[in-house]
């Protein structure tokens, strides 16, 4: 008879059917709601799109270019000052060279190894300034340079009249210089098949 009328008897005593089957109708909808909300959030937070992750690469090149040059001041600064102090004798050979050889040669070591030490500065730099953000930009990286993979010429069918297009995508910093880039790839497979 309750049955009937839209009502039902549990452990917690009445309830009818009709607020109860709207509740419950009702909680999808919201959770696909709060999850749909969820998702975009997250994907705003952590996502980054190709025009930020090209402007970072570009940041990150700049940062690795600076340290080179600051590192190779600072090491061929040390290295001047350690040559100034020593009192050099003319007569006296050093591994059988003269000594003004041997000092330019260490002057010029020291100044290359630490120009070559300055994108491992420039990256710590770089990955401290972009905690947030370093695991999205490295897996855009990953997938930028598959596409940069996918996407280069032959570079053994070069030529002076057929140079190869930026090998490594390192010049790419916009969407625009990557359309460029894809267009003189295709220009250079043209030119190759058409002149080979």
């Amino acid at each position: 008879m309750l049955s009937r009328i839209g009502l039902t008897t549990s452990n917690r005593g009445l309830r009818l059917f009709s607020s109860h089957s709207k509740t419950l109708a009702s909680i999808p909808k919201t959770s696909t709601k709060i999850q749909k909300n969820l998702n975009s959030n997250s994907v705003q937070e952590s996502g980054i799109n190709w025009d930020e992750f090209l402007t970072l690469r570009k940041q990150q090149r700049g940062l690795n270019f600076t340290s080179s040059i600051a590192t190779a001041v600072l090491g061929s600064a040390l290295s001047f000052a350690y040559i100034a102090q020593i009192e050099i004798d003319p007569t006296q050979m050093i591994f059988g060279f003269d000594p003004l050889v041997i000092f330019t040669i260490g002057f010029s070591s020291c100044t290359g190894l630490c120009y070559l030490l300055g994108p491992t500065l420039g990256s710590i730099v770089f990955k401290m300034k972009n905690k947030k953000i370093l695991n999205e930009f490295n897996k855009k990286n990953k997938t930028f340079l598959n596409h940069i993979i996918n996407n280069r010429v032959d570079a053994s069918r070069q030529s002076f009249a057929n140079p190869v297009p930026d090998y490594y995508g390192e010049k790419i910093y916009s969407l625009k210089d990557y359309r460029q880039w894809l267009r003189d790839c295709n220009t250079y497979k043209r030119k190759a098949k058409e002149f080979v």
